[in-house]
């Protein structure tokens, strides 16, 4: 296997990144090279299980650093800009930037309360999408970005379709695409490409949280050409080829990564 980025102090900040697409990710990463930070937020109890899968991402011959905080915290965003700055030291850069919160309000608008009010809006958008913006600054006023960085984030089909119980975060979707434009366009003179990956749907923890997904799960393999789900692995493999040199000119885009799910 080619380790583009080895030698290089290149490292991956995942946002979100003990489970799902965002762990997935990081351990692609780390295959070709690529030293990893890890945010999450876990519960006490499922901390062994996590800290056995990121020793295995350093089995593969890669630093990582994890910090079980809420990323989503402005005090704990710069508890963490300090730890990197010491963990990266003068030659340290962050190559990639991936944006992997879920942390949104599943409910619906009429129906059983609690039914969705105006600060399960706020909470989510501010989660999902704005927080995009908050660590973009914070890494780029840190100086820590390499001079051709990459920002991922990821939506879904939720960004276009209304889907019951899913409606803060469909709005939270949408904003993280136009925040991501706008990093794209505003933060191209320093190097920066920013850009979202449109995942089919994929049976990750996050899919299993939002009521009814057994039906989207089977409406996605109905639609999909292929006849089969999306995996992290897909996504994962997504992420990799966007953070390669050749990828340098692909910036303010949403990328589908669903095996042509989208097209009917």
């Amino acid at each position: 296997m080619v380790k583009e980025f080895e030698g290089k102090n290149y490292w991956a900040l995942v946002l979100g990144g003990s489970s799902g697409l965002g762990f997935a990710s990081a351990k692609k990463l780390a295959r070709h090279g690529m030293n990893i930070l890890v945010v999450h937020r876990d519960r006490k109890d499922d901390l062994p299980e996590i800290k056995s899968a990121f020793d295995e991402i350093r089995e593969l011959g890669v630093q990582l650093h994890s910090f079980n905080r809420d990323a989503t915290r402005k005090d704990r965003r710069e508890e963490i800009k300090q730890e990197m700055q010491e963990i990266l030291g003068e030659s340290g850069k962050v190559r990639t930037m991936l944006h992997s919160i879920s942390k949104g309000n599943l409910r619906s608008m009429l129906g059983k309360e609690p039914t969705l009010r105006n600060d399960d809006f706020q909470q989510t958008i501010d989660a999902m999408a704005i927080s995009l913006y908050d660590w973009t600054r914070l890494i780029y006023d840190a100086g820590l970005f390499a001079k051709d960085a990459r920002i991922l984030s990821f939506t879904s089909e939720g960004n276009i379709k209304a889907w019951k119980d899913y409606a803060a975060v469909s709005a939270a979707k949408v904003a993280l695409e136009a925040i991501t434009r706008s990093i794209a366009l505003e933060f191209a003179p320093e190097g920066i490409r920013a850009n979202c990956i449109q995942a089919g749907v994929t049976v990750t923890r996050s899919l299993e949280l939002i009521p009814g997904y057994e039906t989207l799960r089977q409406h996605a393999l109905k639609r999909n050409p292929f006849k089969r789900l999306t995996t992290p692995g897909d996504v994962a493999n997504a992420v990799y080829l966007l953070s390669k040199d050749e990828a340098s000119w692909i910036t303010g885009t949403v990328i589908p990564v669903n095996g042509g799910e989208h097209l009917k």
